[in-house]
């Protein structure tokens, strides 16, 4: 797999966008993408520049990366009940990838994960 590296605007119309550029790269490659912009966009605000970094890593997972320019907006893994009309992101991630997490910096933050193959 090839590196990755995209500089772009957190904007709705951006999301489809970049699932049709990863196209090749799998569904759930392109699920988690999707999820972690939408993230930046609701939780951060829409038109946020993002830097997306696609990667393999040594062990043979893929490697998705999304950096935004708020380190102090932290995602957090909700417990959506079948009512809720959002909040399940997230745990889609969650079941999608083998692990996920947040790197911190004092300009920026990090959310990433890793999945297999």
């Amino acid at each position: 797999m090839n590196e990755l590296t995209v500089e772009l605007l957190a904007v709705p119309k951006a999301v489809p966008e970049v699932r049709h550029a990863l196209r090749d790269r799998g569904p759930d490659l392109q699920l988690c993408v999707s999820e972690l912009l939408a993230n930046v966009i609701t939780h951060v605000g829409e038109g946020t520049p993002v830097t997306l970094h696609v990667r393999a890593t040594a062990d043979g997972r893929t490697r998705v990366e999304v950096t935004d320019p708020d380190p102090r907006v932290w995602p957090v893994l909700r417990d959506a009940t079948g009512e809720d009309e959002s909040g399940r992101g997230l745990a889609l991630l969650e079941a999608l990838s083998v692990r996920w997490g947040v790197e911190q910096a004092a300009d920026r933050k990090t959310v990433w994960c890793e999945l297999s193959g």
